[in-house]
């Protein structure tokens, strides 16, 4: 099993953040296990697989999301 890439910028980010704290580590520790790249993008984290954008996490006030992108068409 390949080891997990933690990015320090989105462990940065996600200390400051105050919606969906836990929910949002929660979906990042998902992502990692898929063995994707993180980066902070567009000021949130951003998960990207051979160097296309895959997938967004961000909290809303009444929710978490993890939003996909349109990266392999």
């Amino acid at each position: 099993m390949a080891e997990k890439k933690w990015n320090p910028k989105v462990d940065e980010y996600l200390s400051t953040v105050q919606n969906w704290p836990q929910e949002m580590e929660r979906l990042r520790s998902i992502l990692i296990d898929c063995n994707v790249e993180e980066e902070l993008k567009w000021g949130k984290p951003c998960y990207t697989f051979e160097g296309k954008n895959i997938a967004i996490i961000q909290g809303f006030k009444a929710y978490a999301a993890l939003l996909f992108l349109k990266a392999f068409c």
